[in-house]
This record gives structure tokens, C-alpha cells and sequence, in this order.
């Protein structure tokens, strides 16, 4: 097993660029929650010439939807959300804000790769189904825009070894193409 690659937010392209497909990280700081809805509202906002109400310069996206907190917990179940969902609006955020990283599951467009390779941007997966163990690195979450569309909303996250893997590096190597050349047959 390989040894865990740990990082501290915000995000730099610096340390962006050094990260590498198939790199296992563990995340400690503050990460924010986005979904498509939020994604959308930001884009027209951009748009329009509007300043978002979160600076996503040097920070680390979570396309998150989660589920009602438990009494005593910041926030229930927190899985992935499908990464494609948010790809029409990817190349302008990481154009007008300075965005580095996102986190999801699942491939992205060619459009988002290039934008990722031309503003040294990680993508990051989190594992899909494990959801309640994600939530137990999260220990705040504080809705900080758009409170109307639920759990779409804008949130930051305080995050403790929020564990995920480098799918694709600012470079567009892609894990889930290299990792299964091994497997595959002519």
C-alpha cells in the first residue's frame, strides 16, 4: 500500500501540479460544497460580471449533496455526487476563480480536462457508497450561500483527513484509464 499524501487547504498549483493519478490523499482544512444548482447560479453570476459570494481562489470543491445531520453530528451521510453534472459549468469556474481542486466520483469531459490541464486543477475521487465514513471526516458544515437550494447550497466544510484519490492530475493523466490498462485484453 502506498503511503498517504497528506494536504492542508488551501490548494495551491503548485502543490496541484506535484500531485499525480493514482496518489491517495488525506485532505485537512476547509473544503466547499457545490452541486449542479450551485454550480449553475454561479456561472450566471459570473456572467453577469458578479462576484461570487464564496472566493474559490486556491480551494477545493466537493460536488456533495448531503443528508439531514443526526442530533450532535455537523452533517449526515456525505457521498459523491456524479462529477458529470457539473462539466457545462467547470471550464468558466476554474477560468474566473482560481478553483484547483474538485472532488466527486466518476470520468469528466475532454472540455474540463483541458481546463484543469490549463489552470493546474486536480480532480479527486471519493469512494462512492461509503458515505456515513466520509461524514466522519467532516466535523463543520456551514451553509454559506444560496441557503435556497438545500442541500445544493454553497457549504464549507471543516475537514480532518477527508480521505481521496487523484484521478486526474493537472496534467490529464487519468487513474481510471491507467488503472485499468493492466486488466484489459486485445
Amino acid at each position: 500500500m502506498t503511503e498517504k499524501i497528506r494536504i492542508t487547504t488551501p490548494l495551491t498549483e503548485e502543490m496541484s501540479r506535484k500531485l499525480k493519478a493514482g496518489d491517495s490523499v488525506l485532505i485537512t482544512g476547509t473544503i466547499y460544497s457545490a452541486r449542479d444548482a450551485a454550480h449553475k447560479v454561479m456561472t450566471e453570476a459570473l456572467a453577469r460580471g458578479e462576484k461570487l459570494p464564496v472566493d474559490l481562489a486556491n480551494q477545493i470543491v466537493y460536488y456533495l449533496g448531503p443528508t439531514p445531520a443526526k442530533p450532535g453530528d455537523p452533517i449526515g451521510s456525505a457521498g459523491p455526487t456524479t462529477s458529470g453534472r457539473m462539466d457545462a459549468y467547470t471550464p468558466a469556474l476554474l477560468e474566473a476563480t482560481g478553483l484547483k481542486g474538485m472532488i466527486g466520483k466518476g470520468s469528466r469531459s475532454p472540455a474540463v480536462v483541458e481546463a484543469m490541464k490549463k489552470h493546474g486543477v486536480t480532480y479527486f475521487a471519493a469512494v462512492g457508497g461509503a458515505a456515513a465514513l466520509i461524514a466522519k471526516s467532516i466535523k463543520k458544515y456551514e451553509v454559506l450561500a444560496y441557503p435556497e437550494l438545500g442541500p445544493e447550497a454553497v457549504a464549507a466544510l471543516t475537514v480532518v483527513d477527508f480521505p481521496a484519490i487523484v484521478v486526474i492530475d493537472a496534467e490529464g493523466n487519468n487513474f481510471y484509464e491507467e488503472g485499468q490498462k493492466p486488466y484489459r485484453r486485445l
